[in-house]
């Protein structure tokens, strides 16, 4: 029982951080004087459309389809590409932000109400295996905390 007890309490904490990720990218976000200027990549603003539209279009996806299908495949994902066709400069940051936290908020809503064995289902990538859907959760997380370090570099500049 302690094993299920351990797990419950990981997926507890993975979604405890991920909203705190989330509150913790926003803020610093608007915390970068120029929104639009970038050394050596993108700018705040364009992390911040990427981040929203992975966790919408990468991320909430994934893990949706992983419940609602059975045994999905999933297409790589080129964020590059995606950003030059949907990027929209004139988007005003608080409305990314905006869309992006309440995005989160539904979605570890939805995760938190999950039985158990729904984080075990199973999903193909084209490019990289197969994994749990668990794993997509922990993927997620791993995208915002990987542009939280972005957007901190960019305030140091």
């Amino acid at each position: 029982m302690a094993n299920h007890k351990e797990l419950y309490e990981y997926r507890t904490q993975l979604l405890t951080r991920t909203v705190t990720a989330a509150q913790e990218f926003c803020a610093l976000c608007l915390e970068v004087e120029d929104h639009h200027s970038a050394v050596d990549g993108w700018s705040a603003h364009q992390l911040a459309a990427h981040v929203r539209d992975v966790d919408k279009h990468v991320y909430g996806m994934r893990l949706h389809r992983a419940v609602e299908e059975e045994y999905p495949v999933f297409e790589n994902f080129d964020g590059d590409a995606w950003i030059a066709a949907h990027y929209n400069p004139d988007e005003p940051l608080k409305n990314i932000l905006d869309e992006f936290s309440s995005s989160i908020h539904t979605l570890v809503e939805w995760l938190s109400a999950l039985p158990a064995p729904a984080w075990s289902r199973l999903t193909r990538h084209e490019v990289y295996g197969e994994f749990a859907m668990q794993a997509w959760a922990e993927r997620g997380l791993a995208h915002i905390e990987e542009h939280i370090r972005a957007i901190k570099e960019l305030k140091t500049l």
